[in-house]
């Protein structure tokens, strides 16, 4: 069985479900109240939503060549954005886009070549630039930057290829899982031991909101039929931890969001923070 027919297959089973969350979620924010103090953005970022997910599961319905087409034009754009945040230079930001299409590109056309000597490979390519410019000032900062940037953003986005359908299970319940994390927050998170913040990075995210996120992340899965105790726990954590890692590189950067471009979130990265980390647990889990 070709690779397009089983995509095709997981994207077959996603689509109802993406489907009819986006006519609830947009019934739901239509009849939002004016009072309703963020019914504006809630609309910006369903109107997000509505493009988004046709675009990440058509590219996935492809098969690896689309999977490729997602994971290299996610990657140069999320370079973009971090490269601003983490003050890196030209150079620096040409690894990371170099990386963001190569890596993809290796794992659909020669899967064979990505092992230990390929991370080791990622390490020396990192430092290159301020090894050559002679760096001694940030040369430092700016190489571990790198190797951050590379396993955030490229080394994970190539789980879209290499998880094959698994890659249309974790990228649907992510998405869930946000939702099921604000539901869960706003229900739940007002007052009591559920109301406790995760961590001073992003005080706003509480405990409650995990719980939301595990009840959406374990549905989503459900309703696929991927769902396993380790593929769950990985998308958990990633939906989890996904946002506490991008408020730790905005607040040090001193920055709001990652972007502004995308209406309702800020920048890529603020809408894919948490299918960063979520790609690369799944790929340890099913290794």
């Amino acid at each position: 069985m070709s690779a397009v027919v089983v995509a095709g297959e997981a994207v077959g089973r996603a689509v109802p479900l993406v489907a009819g969350a986006l006519g609830a979620g947009g019934l739901a924010v239509a009849a939002l109240p004016s009072r309703v103090r963020m019914r504006a953005e809630l609309r910006r970022r369903w109107r997000t939503w509505a493009v988004a997910a046709p675009v990440f599961l058509g590219a996935l319905f492809l098969g690896a060549g689309g999977a490729f087409a997602l994971a290299a034009s996610l990657g140069v754009i999320a370079a973009g954005e971090y490269v601003r945040m983490a003050g890196l230079q030209c150079a620096d930001h040409a690894v990371l886009v170099a990386a963001s299409v190569a890596l993809p590109g290796l794992a659909w056309l020669l899967p064979q070549t990505l092992d230990l000597r390929s991370a080791a490979l990622l390490l020396v390519v990192a430092a290159l630039p301020p090894l050559l410019a002679g760096d001694h000032t940030a040369g430092f900062t700016r190489a571990s930057r790198t190797v951050f940037g590379l396993l955030w953003i490229p080394v994970a986005l190539t789980g879209l290829v290499t998880l094959g359908q698994t890659a249309v299970a974790v990228g649907l319940a992510v998405a869930l899982g946000d939702v099921g994390a604000w539901c869960g927050g706003t229900a739940l998170g007002r007052r009591g031991p559920l109301a406790a913040p995760l961590s001073p990075l992003s005080p706003n995210k509480t405990w409650a909101g995990v719980l939301g996120a595990g009840v959406a992340t374990a549905l989503a899965l459900l309703a696929v039929g991927a769902f396993s105790a380790l593929l769950w726990a990985a998308v958990l954590t990633g939906c989890v931890l996904g946002d506490l890692l991008e408020s730790m590189v905005k607040r040090e950067a001193g920055v709001k969001d990652a972007g502004s471009w995308l209406p309702g979130f800020g920048g890529l990265l603020d809408r894919i923070d948490s299918l960063l980390p979520a790609l690369l647990f799944a790929m340890v889990v099913t290794a």
